[in-house]
């Protein structure tokens, strides 16, 4: 069950996101829903997997409390940016290299893969319409290399030749509307990505438990509650 704070109700500004200790198959996660206005985590709870009804959970709980929700950044998990709207919700720009990573790698062989890959070292430099612009132009000049097939034995007799670079495409134009959300409101201070947590909250708790080694999970998930209960109390202080 998610883990809520003693806070006062208020506006805030989430980035969620996971982490995990130890293998997934054996450890445990741990999702987090942190308010970057006063940096410190709102609600948190541990999870086997990372599913889209943990997020839900966690964040109806965050609402109930009373929180005002301004807006969320999360990653570019299937179906969690639809998952809070009509609230404003960014993906984070971390996430969305490494999946156009996981696709084209990092040193493209194609002059269209690495005219893409450039494209995309252009988020958080440039505004929403010049970077449509940009995806719309590469589309239009590689349209014909995009579109080749190659003939195989399937019952459609062909595949797409760049099946890769094509899914990096489709996830770039894809995720487009929820790449600029933060510039569209400036006043919330939305942040691009989900680095508060990750470097933030995520790395020092690991630190923790690596000078713990060799104690079970119970007694990690205990370190953590404490860790985070420290930091809601003396969000400016280091717990370690």
């Amino acid at each position: 069950m998610p883990k809520s704070t003693s806070l006062e109700p208020r506006n805030v500004v989430l980035v969620m996101d996971a982490t995990y200790f130890g293998k997934r198959s054996r450890g445990f996660g741990l999702l987090v829903a942190k308010d970057v206005l006063l940096k410190i985590p709102v609600a948190y709870c541990f999870v086997r997997y990372e599913t889209l009804r943990d997020y839900e959970l966690l964040f109806r709980e965050i609402q109930g409390k009373g929180f005002k929700v301004q807006s969320v950044t999360v990653d570019g998990r299937k179906g969690l940016l639809g998952l809070f709207e009509p609230l404003p919700v960014q993906m984070c720009h971390f996430h969305q290299q490494q999946i156009l990573t996981r696709y084209l790698t990092r040193n493209p062989k194609s002059e269209a893969a690495a005219a893409l890959k450039r494209i995309s070292s252009y988020l958080g430099r440039v505004s929403e319409c010049r970077f449509r612009m940009m995806l719309d132009c590469w589309h239009h000049r590689y349209q014909t290399f995009l579109d080749e097939k190659t003939v195989d034995e399937s019952r459609r007799g062909w595949h797409y030749t760049h099946k890769r670079l094509r899914s990096a495409y489709r996830s770039l134009r894809n995720n487009l509307p929820y790449l600029f959300t933060y510039r569209k409101y400036p006043k919330l201070n939305i942040p691009n990505t989900t680095n508060t947590l990750d470097g933030g909250l995520f790395s020092p708790l690991k630190d923790l438990l690596k000078v713990h080694r060799g104690i079970g999970d119970e007694m990690k998930k205990k370190l953590i509650v404490d860790y985070l209960k420290n930091l809601r109390k003396n969000p400016h202080k280091n717990p370690l």
